[in-house]
């Protein structure tokens, strides 16, 4: 598996506190899942963050993010932040609280 380690380490870190967060490789890196669904992730050196259709446009604005395409088509509602755009912890701690956030508003019931 391709990820960055210590990136995933920092995860670990801010998502201590949270019970239902389970670690599982998928998409050839790793991905964290709160109460069953995925969050966020690594792949490679960039973070994975679960953003919602609703805050992809405006997530891609924002620096050092990009469409999360790994199958050549892009996942919408999933984006790629550079490590650069996770260098400082208040950087990684924003785009997981957004991912959180996002995350805990989807019921057994919703779609992607």
């Amino acid at each position: 598996m391709a990820f960055d380690e210590k990136l995933a380490d920092r995860i670990r870190r801010v998502l201590k506190d949270k019970k239902e967060l389970n670690e599982k490789k998928m998409f050839g890196g790793l991905a964290f899942l709160l109460g069953g669904k995925m969050c966020c992730g690594v792949l490679n050196d960039d973070l994975v963050a679960r953003i919602g259709a609703g805050g992809y446009e405006k997530a891609l604005k924002e620096p050092h993010v990009r469409p999360m395409d790994f199958t050549g088509r892009a996942m919408r509602g999933y984006v790629y932040v550079g490590r650069n755009g996770t260098k400082t912890g208040g950087a990684l701690k924003k785009w997981l609280d957004r991912s959180v956030g996002f995350t805990s508003t989807l019921t057994s019931k919703s779609r992607r």
